[in-house]
């Protein structure tokens, strides 16, 4: 019987796949809006350092982000909402545990919104 990897149930369900973003899109007051929201987001080091252990792919809950930086469980958690709601980070719920992975249209909207400044 094959061994699924550690993580294998954290990971969330495939996102739908995302309109092709076009320049009426990224320019604007909305447009703005949106990069402000996600230049906030990865304004601090540790939010950096969580996407970047989550682009690996790895599907994390909070306590293994928590193993891997020196801050406390409540910082942790207060870093992934803020990501969450920036879009860059997804989440599943499985019982108590919850699986963060990294949005990947969110990170590649984030590329096309500073590409056009």
């Amino acid at each position: 019987m094959p061994s699924k990897p550690p993580n294998a149930d954290l990971c969330c369900p495939p996102e739908p796949a995302a309109p092709e973003v076009s320049l009426l899109m990224l320019e604007g007051a909305e447009a703005d809006e949106a990069l402000a929201k996600l230049a906030k987001a990865i304004g601090h080091p540790a939010r950096v350092r969580i996407l970047r252990m989550l682009s690996r792919k790895e599907a994390r809950v909070c306590s293994q982000i928590v193993d891997e930086l020196p801050l406390a469980q409540s910082t942790v958690s207060e870093h992934l909402r803020i990501l969450r709601e920036a879009g860059l980070v997804r989440s599943s719920q499985d019982g108590a545990r919850v699986g963060y992975c990294i949005n990947f249209d969110g990170l590649r909207r984030l590329k096309a919104l500073v590409a056009i400044i």
